[in-house]
C-alpha cells in the first residue's frame, strides 16, 4: 500500500511538472507557428512569459497576418500590447484595409487604436458609410414661423483624421447649426417647405466635416414640421408688456391725483380752521370796542340788523339748491 501511494504521489508530481513545462514552453503554439510559416523560437516564447506578454496573442496575430499576406514584426506587436493596445483588432483592421485597397500602415493603425478609437470599425465605416440621424432641429424663418427639421447625414471615416479628429457629436452639432442658419435666412417658411433640398445645399457648402474624423457624403432632410408662430407670439408678448406699462403709468397718475386732492382738502380744512378762529375773535373785538367807547349801542344794533339781513339773503339763495 505504501508503494502504491508513493507511485501515485510521483505520478501527480510528474503531471504537475509536465504542465509547468508545457506552460513555460508552449510547444504546441510553437509547432502551430512553424507549420503556418511563422519563424519564432521557443526561447522567444519563454521570454514573452517573463515579459508578461501572452504568447498566444502574438503568435496568433503573426499567423493571421502571414496568411493574409501582411508582414508583421513580433517586436512591434509586443510593444503595442505592452502599451495597452488591442493587437487582434489592429491586425484585423490591417487585413480589412488591405482587401479594400485602403492605405493603412501598421504605425497609423496602432496610433488610432491607442487613441481610443476602434480602428477595425473605422476601416469598416470607410468601406460602408454610416448614416447619422440628427435630433429635431427647431428654427424660425423671417416670417416668424417655426420649422422643425430632421436630417440624415451619411458619413464615412477619414482614416487620416481619426487621431485628433472630432467625433459624431461635432458633426450633429454643426449640421444642426447649418439647418438653423439655412431656415433663418429664408424669406418665408413656404420656401423651405417647397424646396427642402435647399437646406442640404446650403449646409454642404459650409464644409462641416473640417477637422473631424469623418467625411460627409450627403445631408438629406428626412422630415419638416411646422411649429409655432413665433412672430405672433412675440407681438402678443410685446402688446401685453405695453399694456402693463400703460396700466402702471395710469395707476401712477391716479395716485398722484388722489394725493393732490387730499392735499387740497387739507389746505381747505386749514383755511376753515383759521376762519373759525378769526370769527371767535369777533365777540372779543366788539367787547373791547364797547369798553373803549369806540362802539355804541345803536351801532351794535345796526351791525346785528345787517348780519341778520345777510343771513336771510343767504338762506333765500340756498333754498332752490336744496329743492334740487
Amino acid at each position: 500500500m505504501e508503494n502504491v501511494g508513493l507511485l501515485a504521489a510521483i505520478a501527480v508530481g510528474v503531471i504537475i511538472l509536465l504542465w509547468l513545462f508545457l506552460w513555460m514552453i508552449p510547444v504546441g503554439l510553437w509547432f502551430s507557428a512553424l507549420v503556418s510559416g511563422v519563424r519564432i523560437s521557443l526561447v522567444q516564447l519563454i521570454l514573452m512569459r517573463w515579459r508578461k506578454v501572452p504568447p498566444s496573442i502574438i503568435v496568433n496575430a503573426l499567423i493571421t497576418g502571414t496568411k493574409a499576406g501582411i508582414p508583421l514584426n513580433r517586436n512591434d506587436l509586443e510593444a503595442h500590447f505592452l502599451a495597452g493596445g488591442q493587437v487582434k483588432r489592429v491586425v484585423n483592421a490591417l487585413i480589412s484595409a488591405d482587401k479594400a485597397n485602403i492605405d493603412l500602415t501598421f504605425k497609423s493603425a496602432t496610433a488610432i487604436d491607442l487613441a481610443g478609437r476602434d480602428v477595425f470599425e473605422a476601416v469598416q465605416m470607410s468601406v460602408n458609410p454610416k448614416v447619422i440621424n440628427t435630433p429635431p432641429v427647431a428654427a424660425v424663418a423671417k416670417d416668424g414661423i417655426q420649422l422643425i427639421a430632421k436630417a440624415r447625414v451619411t458619413v464615412r471615416a477619414n482614416i487620416r483624421q481619426l487621431v485628433g479628429g472630432a467625433g459624431e457629436d461635432t458633426i450633429i452639432a454643426r449640421v444642426g447649426e447649418g439647418i438653423v442658419s439655412a431656415i433663418g435666412s429664408a424669406i418665408t417658411h413656404k420656401q423651405v417647405l417647397e424646396n427642402p433640398d435647399s437646406i442640404s445645399k446650403v449646409v454642404l457648402q459650409k464644409g462641416l466635416d473640417s477637422g473631424t474624423a469623418f467625411e460627409i457624403l450627403s445631408i438629406d432632410i428626412a422630415d419638416i414640421d411646422v411649429g409655432k408662430n413665433i412672430g405672433a407670439i412675440l407681438q402678443m408678448d410685446q402688446a401685453n408688456a405695453d399694456k402693463n406699462i400703460a396700466q402702471a403709468k395710469a395707476e401712477e397718475r391716479r395716485a398722484m391725483a388722489v394725493a393732490v386732492e387730499q392735499e387740497m382738502v387739507a389746505k381747505a380744512q386749514e383755511a376753515r380752521a383759521k376762519v373759525i378762529e378769526a370769527e371767535a375773535e369777533i365777540p372779543k373785538a366788539i367787547a373791547g370796542a364797547f369798553n373803549s367807547g369806540n362802539l355804541g349801542i345803536m351801532d351794535y344794533y345796526k351791525f346785528q340788523n345787517i348780519q341778520a339781513d345777510t343771513d336771510m339773503r343767504s338762506s333765500i339763495t340756498k333754498k332752490p339748491d336744496s329743492k334740487k
